[in-house]
């Protein structure tokens, strides 16, 4: 069972992001208060649900959020600081948007850029550990799906609306046969060995 959040004595705020291993469009981040008593239900790391059941939690953390954010760094925002530095970005602009300012942040992952006058503490598989940081994680990941949905109208050929710019072997096929749109991140090689990683992953 997770843990509403890492710490209780300072109001916390757990942050994450969707959308780092893509080769299209923004890198997205969430940042995410819940209340003590907040219900679960079904709540836990995004990737271990399915669509539908982040599609139905969504609507009840942000209706039942102390305050939540959501944030995106774009596609030539990435090309140009690279795409760790992006995602530290995205959880900054998430969290300065909060309408209640947190007093600690718990984030998702081994690394993080300090944001001002707030402490915080890296979590590896933190969205599996702590609600506020699963929370996030359904934000971030099901506000990118939109926007990839959204966008992935006007370039059919590339399955966005099926993998959401993940480097899934029909999308880098594509990319290689029709070449990038502007929404793809030219710093990140098709054919680039380290992307074998990420073949087949549609998160």
């Amino acid at each position: 069972m997770l843990l509403n959040c890492y710490q209780d004595e300072l109001l916390e705020a757990g942050c994450d992001e969707a959308g780092r291993g893509c080769l299209v469009g923004p890198v997205f981040a969430a940042a995410v208060i819940l209340p003590k008593d907040f219900i679960p239900g079904e709540l836990t790391d995004s990737k271990k649900l399915s669509h539908k059941q982040r599609e139905e939690l969504r609507p009840v953390i942000e209706a039942q959020a102390i305050a939540w954010a959501v944030a995106a760094v774009d596609q030539e925002e990435i090309d140009r600081i690279n795409i760790l530095n992006a995602s530290f970005l995205a959880m900054h602009r998430a969290i300065e948007q909060l309408k209640t300012k947190p007093a600690y942040l718990s984030i998702d992952g081994n690394r993080f850029k300090a944001y001002p006058e707030i402490p915080h503490t890296c979590v590896v598989k933190g969205d599996g550990k702590y609600l506020n940081i699963a929370a996030a994680s359904i934000l971030a990941k099901t506000h990118r799906d939109e926007y990839m949905e959204k966008i992935g109208a006007a370039f059919p050929v590339y399955q966005w609306h099926k993998n959401k710019g993940y480097p899934t072997i029909a999308h880098r096929k594509a990319s290689l046969e029709y070449g990038l749109t502007p929404h793809h991140r030219k710093s990140f090689t098709v054919s680039h060995p380290q992307l074998d990683l990420f073949v087949g992953l549609s998160e």
